[in-house]
Parts: C-alpha cells; sequence; structure tokens
C-alpha cells in the first residue's frame, strides 16, 4: 500500500502539471470483444484485442475467469502491445471470460467482459440406422441427433443421394432448432433413404449421418385425423432488442394441415414480419417492446384443428444512459457520482476501486448507480469504474478521482494590484488562492493588522469587504492564507475617489413631430478617471451609428453627454436614460418626452348597412397622439377607381367626435372597400385598414350608350355602333341592350335585345334593305332591375353597293425620273347605285406582280394624282377604280407609262464666285449626263442668308449668273443642275462672307472654306469642287 507521503507528492505533482493534461490514469481505447474459434482453423493462434492510453504509460495483464493469467508460468501465453495471443488454443483450457486490466501509479482499471469460446463439429458416432415403416397416408418424423458440438448449426437432408435435398413445402419440414426432418402425410413418392446433413455456420465443416431408410406398410392406408403439432416453439420464448425472432411450427395430419399465425391479443401480427416454408416458420426481424405478446400457431385440416402458443418476452442488454466523468476533489470535500444505463430486466450496479470491489463502509455510500464520498482524504485517490449488469449482459463505466492537497498558492490569482472605489461607497477586495485544503484568511492594513468592525469584514470566502468608504481607508492590504501543508500572501493597493454628481439632469419635455430638441446631462466628477456616457431609450441602448439619422451626442467635454433628438417621430416617445459611468460609480438620470403628432390609424372600419348608392360605417378612433382629433375623412376603392378616392357623406363633415358617417351617391351593383383617415391641428394621420369588400345592391341602369352611329357594312345590312357603358355604371347583373331603329321619317320602331354587356355593335340584315337609306337609330339599356332609358336618336344609314361602272379615259405621263401623273374621267352612268366617296390608283413595275401594286386614294371628285417615288426608266402599268364604304368597284384597264431618264448623278464643279458693286457673279463648270441620265436643260441656283431657313431660288440655262445682294450679310449657296429627270446633284454648300470693300473674289466647296479679304488687294483662292459620285 502506498504511504500517505508518496500519495501527497504524486497528487502534489498531479496538480502542478494538470493544466498541461499530461499525467492521468489508464483510459481504455480499445476493449476486448466475445469470439468463438473454429478449433480446425489453420490459424492455431487466438488474438484478444486491447489498447490503453495512460501518463505514466500504463501496464497491461489479463484475468481468465476472475483470476490474473501468469504469462510466464505457460509459454502459449504472451502480451504484444497490450493484446493478448494465445498459441494452439485449447478448448478445454481456454474456454472462458477474459478481461484486460491496466494499471499505473494513478490507478488500476479492468475492461467489459470478453467470452472465449471454440466452435466445432464432431462426426455422428452410429453408423447405422433402422428402416422406417409407416402407412401411407401417416405422418412421420425422422431423427436427426447431431454429433456434439459448439457453434450454430444448420439442417437439411439428402433424399436418396447427393446432390438430391429434401425440398420443404406444406408437407414437409426441416427444424432448424432439432435438425429433424418431418412430413405432414406420407406418400409413395417419399419412399427411400434420408441422410441428415449437419453443417457448424461457425466452421463452415459439415458431417452426414448415417442414411435412415423408409418404407410403406403392406397393412392398408392410414386415414383422415386431426392435425398433430410436432414441431412447437417454447411456452416462454425471451428476445432480445434488435434481434430476428424465429418461430417454428409443423404438424402431421391427414389430409395436410395448413399452418396459420396469429396474436392472442388480437393485435396484428407486425407487417415486418415473414412467412417461410410454407408458414412453418415465422420470422420478426428487428425485435421490439410492441412485439411482445402471446403468439399463436393454428394447425387446422377438415378433420379439425390444433393451436400451439408461446409468448414473446422482452430483453436488453444494459446501455449507458449516464456515465461517469474523471473528477477533482480538494481534501475534506465530498464527490458525487451518478451513472445510470437502460436494460430489461432493470440492470443493478456495483462499483469497482482499482480493479476491485468497493464496499459501503463509513464515508463510502453506495445507492443504486450513485457514489457518495465524503470528507475526501488522499487514500480515496485512484480509478473507479461503474458496472452496470443483468442476466443478459454487463457494461463498465470508468472516471478517475483525483485529490488536491496543496499548500496557498496565489501564483495565478494574485490580489488586484490596484482597486479603486467613490467615498462613501462600498468595495470587495477579492482573496482567492489555489488552496487544498480550504485556508483560513487575515488581512493586514500596512503592516497593521487588519480588525474586523462593523464597516469591515471578512467574508467565507476570504475576501475583504468594506462599506461606507472614508478617504482614511486609502492604503494597501494584504491577504494572509494558511493551511496545513503552508502559508502565502498577496498585497493590493486600494485608492479612494471622489463620487461623481448629476449637475444638470435630463428633465420631461412635450414635443411636437418634426422638432429636434436637447436633453441635457452633465455631471462633476474626479478628473483623474474616464468617464463614459452612454443613453437608453425605453430599456435599450442607443447606437449612435445605426440610428444617426436621429440620434447623436453632443456636449463637447468631458462633463457633457447631452443628447441630440433630431426630427422627432411618434417612435421617439418613452423613457430616456443618461448613465454616467466611471471606473467607481455609476448612476443615471431619467426623462420623459411626450410626442405631440397626426392620429393613428382608425380601427375597426365596419360596414353596417349597404344600399344601392348608400353606406353606413363606423369605426373606432385610434391613437390621438397626444392632440385632440378635430375631423375624420372617409375613402373608398372599387375595382374600377385608380386607387382610393374620398366620397361624399352624411354628415359633410364629420368631426372628431363622431365615429359613424353615411357614404352617399354611390353606384349601384359595385364592390366597395372604404378606409377612414383622422386629422388633427399638427396633421394627417395614416389611414386605417381596409373595411371588408361589399358590393351594393343593384338598381335600374341610369346611364345610356354613348356616341351612337354606325353605317357601312356589306350589302342588305344596317350597322348600329355604340360605346359600352362602363361596369361600374350598369347598376346590376344581367346588362345588356334594347336596339330600336325605324326608316326616317316613319312611326313604328324594330327593337332587339343584345344580351352581352360588352357588346358595341348591331347588324340587323334584310335582302329588302335599300342602300344607303337613313334610318333613326337609338340605344337602351336593361339590367336584372328593369329597362333603363334610350340614347338620343340619331341618323345612320344602310349599307351601300359598290360602284358599278369603272372610270374611263385613262391617261398618263411622266413628269420626271421618280413621279407619273394619272388622269381619268368618272364612270358614264352613276345613277343613285354605287355612290362613289374617292378613287384609287395602282401602279406597278412590269417586272412586279400586280397584286404587290402599290395603291394611292383620292377623296371626293379629285380626277387626277401624281404618284411618287418611282424607278428612273422603267415601264409601270397604271389602272384607275371607284370606292365607297362598301368596297371598290370595277377596274379601268390598265395604261402604261415610262418614267423619264435619272437626272445627272455629277453636281457642277469648278465655283468660282467675285464681287463687285454691289454685286456677286458666280461661275461654273458645265454639268455632262451620262448616257442612262437625262440632258442638263439648265441650273438651279439656291441662296439664303446664314441666319435665315427659307431659300430662294435662280434657274438659268447658262454656266454662270449675276446675284444683286447686299454686303452686310453672310450667304450660303447651291448649284444643281435639272433635267426632264428632275432635279440632280448639289453641289457642296458655299459660305460668301460678309465683304467690307467693294471687290472681293473666292471659290469654294464647303461653308468651311472662307475667303478674307485686305482693303488694298484682291486675293483668290482657288479651290476645286469634288463630290463623290
Amino acid at each position: 500500500m502506498r504511504l500517505l507521503w508518496e500519495l501527497l507528492v504524486l497528487q502534489s505533482f498531479m496538480v502542478c502539471l494538470a493544466d498541461d493534461n499530461t499525467l492521468h490514469g489508464p483510459v481504455f481505447l480499445q476493449e476486448p470483444n466475445s469470439m468463438i474459434f473454429p478449433l480446425d482453423s489453420e490459424e492455431k493462434k487466438v488474438k484478444l484485442s486491447c489498447e490503453v492510453k495512460g501518463n505514466p504509460r500504463p501496464t497491461i495483464g489479463w484475468k481468465l475467469n476472475g483470476t490474473s493469467i501468469d504469462i510466464g508460468m505457460d509459454y502459449r501465453y504472451s502480451v504484444v502491445e497490450g493484446n493478448l495471443l494465445i498459441n494452439n488454443p485449447n478448448k478445454t483450457q481456454d474456454t472462458g471470460t477474459y478481461q484486460c486490466v491496466a494499471t499505473n501509479p494513478f490507478g488500476k482499471i479492468v475492461s467489459r467482459e470478453a467470452k472465449l469460446q471454440f466452435a466445432y463439429l464432431e462426426n455422428f458416432k452410429t453408423r447405422t440406422r433402422s428402416t422406417v415403416s409407416v402407412r401411407q397416408g401417416q405422418g412421420m418424423v425422422l431423427l436427426c441427433g447431431p454429433p456434439p458440438h459448439s457453434g450454430e448449426l444448420t439442417y437439411a437432408w439428402i433424399f436418396n443421394e447427393y446432390p438430391t435435398f429434401v425440398h420443404q413445402d406444406n408437407r414437409r419440414f426441416v427444424s432448424q432448432e432439432t435438425g429433424n426432418l418431418y412430413i405432414a402425410k406420407v406418400e409413395a413418392s417419399d419412399v427411400g433413404n434420408y441422410t441428415c446433413v449437419v453443417t457448424n455456420t461457425v466452421t463452415n465443416s459439415r458431417v452426414l449421418g448415417p442414411p435412415t431408410p423408409l418404407i410403406l406398410r403392406n397393412d392398408g392406408v392410414m386415414g383422415e385425423y386431426e392435425p398433430k403439432i410436432e414441431v412447437q416453439f417454447p411456452e416462454t420464448v425471451p428476445s432480445a432488442k434488435g434481434t430476428t425472432v424465429k418461430l417454428e411450427c409443423f404438424a402431421l395430419g391427414n389430409p395436410v394441415p395448413t399452418i396459420s399465425w396469429r396474436r392472442a391479443d388480437g393485435k396484428q401480427i407486425p407487417r415486418k414480419a415473414r412467412r417461410h416454408r410454407s408458414s412453418g416458420l415465422l420470422e420478426i426481424p428487428n425485435f421490439q417492446q410492441e412485439d411482445t405478446g402471446l403468439y399463436e400457431c393454428v394447425a387446422e385440416n377438415v378433420r379439425g384443428k390444433n393451436v400451439a402458443r408461446g409468448q414473446l418476452t422482452f430483453y436488453a442488454q444494459p446501455n449507458w444512459i449516464q456515465k461517469i466523468s474523471d473528477a477533482r476533489a480538494a481534501i475534506e470535500e465530498s464527490i458525487v457520482w451518478e451513472c445510470r444505463a437502460s436494460g430489461r430486466p432493470k440492470p443493478s450496479y456495483r462499483w469497482l476501486k482499482d480493479g476491485e470491489p468497493l464496499l459501503p463502509q463509513g464515508r463510502v455510500q453506495l445507492e443504486q448507480g450513485s457514489l457518495t464520498i465524503t470528507n475526501v482524504s488522499l487514500s480515496d485517490a485512484g480509478m473507479y469504474q461503474c458496472v452496470a449488469e443483468n442476466r443478459h449482459g454487463i457494461i463498465f463505466a470508468s472516471a478517475e478521482l483525483s485529490i488536491i492537497a496543496i499548500g496557498p498558492d496565489f501564483s495565478k490569482t494574485l490580489l488586484k494590484k490596484l482597486t479603486l472605489v467613490k467615498v462613501g461607497g462600498e468595495v470587495i477586495i477579492e482573496c482567492k488562492p489555489k488552496a487544498s485544503p480550504r485556508p483560513t484568511y487575515s488581512w493586514k492594513k500596512g503592516k497593521d493588522i487588519l480588525r474586523e468592525n462593523e464597516r469591515i469584514t471578512v467574508l467565507d470566502d476570504g475576501s475583504l469587504r468594506i462599506v461606507n468608504v472614508t478617504k482614511s481607508d486609502a492604503g494597501s492590504y494584504t491577504c494572509v492564507a494558511t493551511n496545513h501543508f503552508g502559508t502565502a500572501s498577496s498585497t493590493g493597493s486600494l485608492v479612494v475617489k471622489d463620487p461623481t454628481r448629476v449637475m444638470v439632469s435630463p428633465f420631461s419635455m412635450d414635443v411636437t413631430v418634426g422638432e429636434s430638441i436637447v436633453l441635457p446631462c452633465q455631471v462633476s466628477h474626479d478628473h483623474s478617471l474616464d468617464i463614459m456616457f452612454t443613453w437608453s431609450f425605453n430599456g435599450h441602448l442607443i447606437d449612435f451609428e445605426k440610428d444617426g439619422d436621429h440620434f447623436e451626442r453632443v456636449g463637447g467635454q468631458d462633463s457633457a453627454g447631452d443628447l441630440m433628438i433630431r426630427s422627432i417621430q411618434l417612435k421617439h416617445a418613452g423613457k430616456y436614460v443618461c448613465m454616467v459611468q466611471t471606473s467607481v460609480d455609476k448612476l443615471s438620470a431619467a426623462a420623459d418626452l411626450i410626442v405631440r403628432g397626426p392620429p393613428g390609424p382608425p380601427e375597426a372600419v365596419t360596414i353596417d348597412e349597404i344600399t344601392d348608392t348608400t353606406a353606413q360605417l363606423s369605426w373606432r378612433p385610434g391613437a390621438d397622439n397626444h392632440s385632440p382629433i378635430t375631423m375624420y375623412v372617409v375613402q373608398a376603392r372599387t375595382p374600377f377607381s385608380v386607387g382610393w378616392q374620398a366620397v361624399s357623406t352624411v354628415p359633410d363633415i364629420i368631426d372628431g367626435r363622431t365615429f359613424t358617417a353615411t357614404v352617399v351617391d354611390l353606384n349601384p351593383w359595385v364592390e366597395y372597400e372604404f378606409r377612414v383617415v383622422a386629422a388633427n391641428l399638427i396633421g394627417i394621420g395614416e389611414p386605417s385598414r381596409p373595411s371588408e369588400k361589399r358590393r351594393t345592391e343593384e338598381a335600374l341602369p341610369e346611364v345610356t350608350p354613348a356616341n351612337v352611329s354606325g353605317g357601312g357594312g356589306s350589302k342588305s345590312e344596317l350597322v348600329i355602333t355604340w360605346e359600352t357603358v362602363p361596369e361600374e355604371l350598369q347598376n346590376g347583373g344581367g346588362f345588356g341592350y334594347v336596339v330600336a331603329f325605324r326608316p326616317y321619317g316613319t312611326v313604328s320602331w324594330m327593337q332587339t335585345v343584345v344580351a352581352s354587356p360588352d357588346a358595341a355593335r348591331y347588324v340587323f340584315r334584310n335582302e329588302t334593305l335599300p342602300p344607303f337609306s337613313p334610318y333613326e337609330v337609338k340605344v337602351g339599356v336593361y339590367n336584372n332591375k328593369g329597362e333603363g332609358s334610350f340614347s338620343p336618336v340619331t341618323v345612320v344609314y344602310s349599307a351601300e353597293e359598290e360602284p358599278a361602272r369603272a372610270p374611263t379615259t385613262v391617261l398618263a405621263r411622266s413628269l420626271s425620273a421618280s413621279d407619273v401623273e394619272v388622269s381619268w374621267a368618272p364612270p358614264w352612268e352613276n345613277q343613285h347605285k354605287g355612290r362613289i366617296q374617292g378613287y384609287e390608283v395602282r401602279c406597278w413595275r412590269h417586272d412586279e406582280k400586280e397584286e404587290n401594286a402599290k395603291r394611292i386614294r383620292t377623296v371626293g371628285n379629285q380626277t387626277s394624282t401624281k404618284v411618287s417615288n418611282l424607278r428612273g426608266n422603267a415601264l409601270y402599268h397604271l389602272a384607275v377604280r371607284a370606292y365607297n364604304t362598301a368596297g371598290t368597284g370595277p377596274s379601268s384597264a390598265a395604261v402604261n407609262v415610262t418614267t423619264k431618264k435619272p437626272p445627272p448623278s455629277q453636281p457642277p464643279g469648278n465655283i468660282i464666285w467675285n464681287s463687285s458693286d454691289s454685286k456677286i457673279i458666280l461661275n461654273w463648270d458645265q454639268v455632262k449626263a451620262l448616257d442612262n441620265e437625262s440632258e442638263v436643260r439648265g441650273y438651279k441656283v439656291l441662296y439664303r442668308w446664314n441666319r435665315q431657313s427659307s431659300t430662294s431660288i435662280i434657274e438659268t440655262n447658262k454656266t454662270s449668273v449675276e446675284l444683286s445682294l447686299p454686303f452686310d450679310e453672310d450667304y450660303i449657296i447651291e448649284i444643281k443642275p435639272f433635267s426632264d429627270g428632275g432635279d440632280g446633284s448639289s453641289s457642296e454648300q458655299i459660305r460668301i462672307p460678309k465683304i467690307s470693300n467693294a471687290y472681293a473674289r473666292g471659290s469654294g466647296s464647303s461653308t468651311s472654306n472662307a475667303c478674307t479679304l485686305s482693303a488694298i488687294s484682291t486675293i483668290m483662292i482657288s479651290l476645286t469642287a469634288r463630290s463623290s459620285l
């Protein structure tokens, strides 16, 4: 056993190094697992794994059936890196329960239990079996009787010779519990030799039993009999959580019985259950608590039935819910550990200390999974294990108990070097050395022992408390701590400061929305201390960065922390607290801010009653925001309105004490929603939430269609059109139109109903309808409530016929390369039929299709027109026809015309100008037309003042012209040739500047070329005009 001083040194050393977590007791990283070893394995070696960590490094030993294994006494055993190796394992000597044991100076722990078993399968001892003789129709059982073995077995039967195996069905069944073969009803085909085949699932070895001959007796056939259950599961079947439960049931009988399964409690067999081999095997995977109960197997044929019953019970190995963990305790303290595990049956608990059983005695108390050690000492240090077990398993949880035993140590918990406190305040100087056991404390001020009094006390944890501090309390203070292992002290200073006082407090204010104010907060304080001002609003600190749009700290000196609130809103009403803090004290001052603003939104706007044109509303007033409400305004919205619109009410002006009103002048049969807006002397508030949507009642329609007109259409038609009445003015459902018409000058009206509210046109067809005859027309309205009034009467003409004759004497002549003039004479006969409204000219080039012809229409009696934008020197065809609202009449015969050649493309060049005696003389080179262009017939000179947009034109057939122009203006001049094909290309603009003397000369090709003349000489600028073709 360790000496007390050895434990003390070890524990003290452990505490000193505990922070770097280097010294600790053993901890399992891997524990051994149970295993089944095949005896016929070629490996000839068993390995049980165990891996442990600890510092110092633990030593590892092993136990077999609770007894330590002496590695040196048996050469077959060896421990390699903690793992136990067994060479040439022997099932007699080595079968049992193994545990790994790990030890270091801090204690010992044992691993969970690992069972080592050996799997083997011996040969059948009997070499021959007696012949089995049965009647046909009789049931039969062939016993397998497996040889000595260890490990799970599976069974099969060979019929006559390998590889013919007995096929299991509703008549034949091989029990995997006993290996026996059951034949419910023997048939002639069953005669032969039967051999039991036994397989070990661990070793994969297989042995065959001796054959059993089966023959039929000659003394008759077995008659029918009721089922006899030969394969039956036990009355109680304990089943582990999560396992697969297999229940066997098979019966002999004639006829062959059917097997079915059920639960005695009436519940359904779990859906996850599977039935095999014609229901002879019921398999329940992943067994759970809810699967427990009384199960029944029912064997039945025409002769009767038999039932086998068995109770499935649930069990579970222990599983940790709460483990223990490492703990540290000072001498004389108490330690409580608790571990809890689930399991079925409920687990029991025991405790180990350093691998040995821990019994309750004196300071050690054990209760279920709880361990309590009071007044701990160094001898209690070690490794503890909580063991939870039931009859189905056992689990271990480990933890280390470290006992702290050191003298007082201030190295990491020195007294605060400098403690500040205000006059009249309270201060606590903490003294918290590391020590075990708990030390006693004393204090010194300077070199003198400090005596306790009504102001000065030493607290239970050693801290010094001074209340109602005075200037004389300033100085150095020393805490002295003492226990069995030593004494230590630590010193700090106490500095006493003057208290902070609020000189100007914020005061409550009453303001209006939009104003800006300053809440003052000014103090006197010890200027050797840093001071900090903070503000809270309704209990929340103000973030001056986030809320800088409204809040700003102002003051400009360390004794002022005023708060400016800009552009105050209703949300800024509430309690403001100025908080002042120094290192020795903190204080606060509060003020309430009342904000007056426009009213809040009215509440609960309700439509109490609604008619066709009125709605009775009521509401509750919203917040008046500290300014009485003076009036309310009602607004309405419909699917047809643009947003919310003010509506007429009774009373016309709703004062602030009235909470009902009647809305008038509404449109019938329109869905309305209403809202209310309140106002006070400060302004108009936010609108209320909209009321529910309600539709006004129906009424007779009042609005008649507008713009009733018509005309046109096809032969024998009277077309009447109108503008539809908007939905919001239809006053009810079932809206439609009544169209009335009569020949002009007659008395009786013809009427028809147009049932669609969207209709805007009605066509009356009658073969006897004379063309272009006047009719009086009016359109009325109706809805579900009845008929409304008609629109004013208007005159509409019936459809006319197309012109019947083609124009005559169509002539066409070319005006230029791009223009053609066409003329014609009206048709010879017009009479009353086929009124002519104008003419349509069609023009198409010879290489184009007629349907793509260019169309030009004239209006009225015009009998000629010009067709422009044609191609030069091209053959065109032209035809003319009359038209009216009914369509176009027959076309005239087409006439041909060829456009003139295009005008010259070359502009005039080498333009030169001279000025003399208020005259400008222009000269240029003659333009030569190309072969495919019209000959030049003359030139056009275009000129204008630089500041004017109107242009003057002079025509000449020469290459020069004389202009009489005043000299006090700048001029822009262009020259272009003209021909039968039209005007040719123009020269570039020439700018002639204002002349300062009587004689000047120049030439140019653009407005950028200017001529500057001196008063003495004439300067000639020779520029050649060029342009692109």
